[in-house]
């Protein structure tokens, strides 16, 4: 972070009201799960096209094995994130599902842990499991015993764990590679899985309405490329673990837009859920600032 002169928590702050749109989106399109996915990362990577080949494709000569590996990885589960997630929300509600595939500090505290031998203090662990019991909180008054949604339930949780890979995977990249470099490597990878995704299941890319156009492009600029952009972007200066507490808030930017643009009421659940959440990611933040600033302020004093 005394690398750069843009506040990443502030950067992370916008990728999320950015991604809180795109189960709205996905909510009012009449496309199918797999061609809503792939019209969305096929139109972020048409935008970011001319950026890429302007300045950036000699760097693919500095992508080693490792990374193309890495890439590919992280770019396949990014697409089955999208089918699945797309997919429960026809099942399920904007809450319920946008609260249980953003749950991802369940799977991101055990893969850092194992695969990155990262360490937690116990408040970082209080502050997740408390932003955790507001996420279930949330979704309390909108879960139902029923089979159709418990379907979409299950979908949002594999989802879940499919972002956190995802992420997980690449950390590793972005850490050498540019912004713009990795994101038109992995979501042109995405895109391409996608496609063929599409042509297996026999979901017809043709034809569809103005509105559902539109509903393509907006998802690839505004949730895609600012929002998941931004959490690429962040990779480099805070953790997975950081990133998938962070998203978290998600479910309350949802619930509030689904409340004003599909009629979905808000319910105190909600309401209560929403207030432990952000008292929970705050108290992990704030927490994730205090290592930091003191590793940081160890190393000064060691070099000097």
């Amino acid at each position: 972070m005394s690398n750069t002169k843009i506040n990443p928590y502030v950067v992370l702050a916008i990728g999320v009201v950015s991604v809180s749109t795109s189960a709205i989106l996905v909510k009012v399109s009449s496309a199918p799960s797999g061609v809503i996915a792939f019209y969305r990362l096929f139109f972020s990577v048409l935008f970011m096209l001319p950026v890429f080949l302007i300045k950036y494709v000699p760097e693919l000569r500095l992508i080693t094995r490792r990374d193309w590996i890495f890439s590919i990885i992280a770019g396949v589960f990014l697409a089955f994130h999208f089918i699945l997630w797309f997919e429960s929300l026809n099942y399920t509600s904007v809450a319920s599902s946008t609260v249980l595939v953003t749950l991802q500090p369940l799977f991101a505290f055990a893969g850092t842990y194992f695969f990155f031998k990262e360490k937690f203090t116990w408040k970082a662990i209080l502050s997740g499991l408390l932003a955790i019991a507001g996420s279930v909180i949330i979704s309390w008054g909108d879960f139902q015993i029923s089979g159709t949604a418990l379907f979409g339930d299950i979908l949002a949780i594999i989802a879940c764990a499919l972002v956190t890979a995802y992420l997980m995977f690449g950390q590793t990249v972005r850490k050498r590679l540019s912004l713009i470099t990795y994101t038109f490597v992995v979501y042109s990878i995405s895109a391409i899985t996608l496609f063929f995704y599409v042509l297996i299941a026999g979901e017809p890319l043709l034809p569809y309405g103005t509105s559902d156009w539109v509903y393509f492009i907006l998802l690839a600029l505004v949730p895609t490329l600012l929002g998941h952009t931004l959490f690429n972007w962040s990779i480099k200066w805070l953790s997975t673990s950081t990133i998938s507490m962070a998203i978290l808030f998600e479910p309350v930017g949802a619930a509030v837009l689904a409340y004003y643009l599909l009629h979905e009421s808000i319910i105190w659940t909600q309401v209560l859920g929403g207030t432990i959440v952000i008292g929970g990611v705050t108290l992990f933040l704030l927490d994730e600032r205090r290592i930091r600033m003191k590793e940081l302020k160890r190393k000064t004093t060691v070099s000097g």
